[in-house]
């Protein structure tokens, strides 16, 4: 049984340490494929290989087809679009996720960002404290309840929308529900992003979205760049001198945005939610331990293509 970690943006070596452990401990073989820079690279490396545990590294029918052994893909994080599920689902291949293992990380980041656009982006001018702003949650999985769990050391009101979340899980976590969309932005001072990208959700956010925050409002994105209407964001933008907009994830028009609304945009160079050494080993291992499970136990709790 071989197992295929291809990594374009490698793993810490920690991390690679404990995913060969659990690998070797299972009676299996490692290969890596680390820093690759072509895609017929990865197309040779996967060609006898049984599972394969990836980052953010494009998993698409060209690859499958070349998989001919292939019975698992893990897609180390939560958010898997860079894998093409109805091709693997084709193919019986299974793709897993490892949800919550990047979520601390990258919830301690929507308040780097938020702290970073309260203050101006440092420019050295009199900026705005968390403590008492309203905060609220789009999508209430796992970052964003982590991002509810931190909001209470910053004495921040929080409220959170998640149509696919009981009301009594939102209030357990001290968080009011919100069912309504327009209420959320019209409602809070900084909203932050958790939304994954679906047919449903791409360009949701918008101009008719961000002109119902409150003055001064702050839109934290740690999601996905397609969830965003750049063009109504960009108009808004424009209409509303007091918004701000911050971003782990480069929008398509971010030369545009930067130009256009100095000190009011920020995006990181790339996406860098998960790029902390304890998320990085965290996500790796389970990787390695949920394709354990598959091969001894058939366990498939974390399939996405179902």
């Amino acid at each position: 049984m071989t197992v295929l970690v291809a990594t374009e943006k490698p793993f810490a070596k920690t991390a690679i340490d404990g995913i060969k452990k659990v690998i070797d401990d299972a009676g299996y073989k490692l290969e890596l494929l680390e820093k690759y820079t072509s895609k017929e690279e990865l197309l040779k490396a996967v060609e006898n290989v049984e599972a394969l545990i990836v980052r953010s590294d494009k998993v698409d029918s060209e690859v499958l087809d070349a998989a001919k052994q292939l019975k698992i893909v893990v897609r180390a994080g939560a958010g898997y679009d860079n894998i093409e599920l109805a091709a693997a689902t084709k193919h019986g291949i299974v793709v897993e996720n490892t949800p919550g293992q990047n979520s601390n990380a990258v919830a301690e980041l929507v308040f780097g960002l938020a702290i970073m656009a309260g203050r101006n982006m440092f420019d050295g001018s009199t900026g705005s404290e968390l403590k008492d702003k309203t905060l609220g949650i789009h999508a209430f999985g796992q970052v964003g309840r982590n991002v509810a769990r931190i909001a209470k050391g910053f004495d921040m009101a929080v409220s959170a929308l998640d149509p696919y979340c009981p009301a009594e899980v939102i209030e357990a976590a001290g968080v009011t529900p919100i069912t309504d969309l327009k209420a959320l932005y019209s409602g809070n001072k900084i909203v932050s992003l958790h939304i994954p990208a679906t047919d449903e959700t791409k360009k949701s956010v918008g101009y008719e979205l961000l002109t119902l925050m409150p003055k001064g409002g702050i839109l934290v994105n740690t999601a996905r760049k397609e969830v965003i209407d750049e063009e109504g964001l960009m108009k808004a933008l424009r209409e509303r001198p007091d918004l701000k907009y911050v971003a782990d994830v480069k929008p398509d028009k971010a030369a545009e945005m930067e130009e256009e609304f100095k000190g009011r945009v920020f995006f990181t160079p790339k996406k860098l939610g998960a790029q902390t050494a304890e998320a990085n080993i965290n996500a790796g291992i389970a990787a390695a331990r949920q394709i354990v499970a598959f091969f001894k136990d058939g366990d498939k709790r974390f399939q996405v293509n179902k």
